[in-house]
C-alpha cells in the first residue's frame, strides 16, 4: 500500500450524515428562538431575500409562509431532500427557475426557490437580491480564511448596491471543553425510533477549530444502529470578521448581542452582524 494522504476539510463533510438528525437535536438545543429575529429582518427588504445555509428549512419555512420571497442555498443535497418533504414538495414538479433550483406549489405562502450550490461561488446573476442572511453559524463552517474570502466576494457580488448581508456567528463554539464520549441527548424521535447522542469534542486554537464526533445510536425494537459523523466550525472574532467584511465591500452598521436586538458585547450569546453593501 502507498502512503496515506490527509484530506483536508473545507467544512462541508457531515452535513449529508447529519441531516436525518438535524431538526430532531434543534427542537432540543435552539428550537426556533432566532426565527422571529430572522422573520422580522427580512421581512423589511424590499426584494428577494437570499438565505445561505438553508438546510432543513428551520429558517427559510417559516419566513417564506410570512410572505417573504426568499431562495434558500445548501450544498447538501440530503438536507434540501429533507427540506422539499417538510415543505410537501415532493408531489410538485420540479420546474426550473432562474436560479436553477425548484419552485414549490402552493405548499408555501409566496414563492420559495431552492437551489444546490456552493457558497462560496454562489450560483446566481449579480444584484439579484435586495438582503441575503446566514443564520445560526453556517459561515462558521468555512474553514479557511480564503474560503470566506470567497463566500463574501460572492455575497457582495449578487447583493444590490445598499442591500443588507444579516450574519449570525455563535460564539461559544471555542470555549467547549474537549471531552470523548458523553451523552448529550437522549429521546424520542418520529417513527417511533429512540435517539442517543454521544458526543467528542477537539479544539484546534491555533487554527480556530472546533470539531465536533457525532455518534448517534438508533433503537427501534430490538434493532440498534449507529450514525458516525464529524461537523468542524471555524471562529473568528467580531473584530476579523469586521475586517473581512470591509475588504469584501461591506460597511458594518450593527452589531447585536441577542435575537431582541440589544447590543452586542463579549459575554452575548449570540453575535448578530448586519452589514450594508457599499
Amino acid at each position: 500500500m502507498g502512503p496515506r494522504h490527509k484530506v483536508k476539510k473545507d467544512g462541508s463533510e457531515g452535513w449529508d450524515e447529519y441531516a436525518p438528525f438535524y431538526d430532531w437535536e434543534n427542537a432540543r438545543t435552539l428550537g426556533r428562538r432566532d426565527v422571529p429575529f430572522w422573520r422580522r429582518v427580512a421581512g423589511g427588504a424590499n426584494g428577494h431575500v437570499l438565505e445561505l445555509g438553508c438546510g432543513t428549512g428551520r429558517v427559510s419555512l417559516p419566513l417564506a409562509k410570512a410572505g417573504v420571497e426568499l431562495v434558500g442555498i445548501d450544498r447538501s443535497a440530503a438536507m434540501l431532500d429533507r427540506l422539499r418533504s417538510r415543505a410537501g414538495l415532493a408531489g410538485f414538479g420540479k420546474a426550473r427557475g432562474r436560479a436553477g433550483g425548484h419552485r414549490p406549489g402552493a405548499a408555501a405562502r409566496r414563492m420559495l426557490t431552492l437551489a444546490r450550490g456552493d457558497i462560496r461561488a454562489l450560483p446566481f446573476a449579480p444584484r439579484a437580491f435586495a438582503m441575503v442572511i446566514a443564520p445560526y453559524g453556517i459561515l462558521q463552517s468555512l474553514l479557511r480564511d480564503r474560503d470566506l474570502a470567497a463566500t463574501l466576494d460572492s455575497v457582495a457580488r449578487v447583493l444590490r448596491r445598499s442591500g443588507v448581508f444579516g450574519i449570525d456567528l455563535v460564539p461559544d463554539v471555542p470555549h467547549w471543553r474537549e471531552y470523548r464520549n458523553r451523552v448529550q441527548l437522549r429521546g424520542r424521535a418520529s417513527g417511533g425510533a429512540h435517539l442517543t447522542l454521544i458526543e467528542s469534542v477537539r479544539q484546534d486554537p491555533r487554527r480556530h477549530l472546533t470539531t465536533f464526533e457525532q455518534r448517534y445510536v438508533e433503537r427501534r425494537g430490538d434493532r440498534v444502529a449507529e450514525h458516525r459523523f464529524e461537523l468542524t466550525f471555524r471562529t473568528l472574532s467580531v473584530r476579523q470578521m469586521t475586517n473581512r467584511l470591509e475588504r469584501a465591500g461591506f460597511a458594518v452598521e450593527a452589531v447585536l448581542g441577542d435575537y431582541r436586538g440589544r447590543p452586542w458585547d463579549e459575554r452575548a450569546d449570540v453575535w448578530i452582524m448586519m452589514a450594508r453593501r457599499r
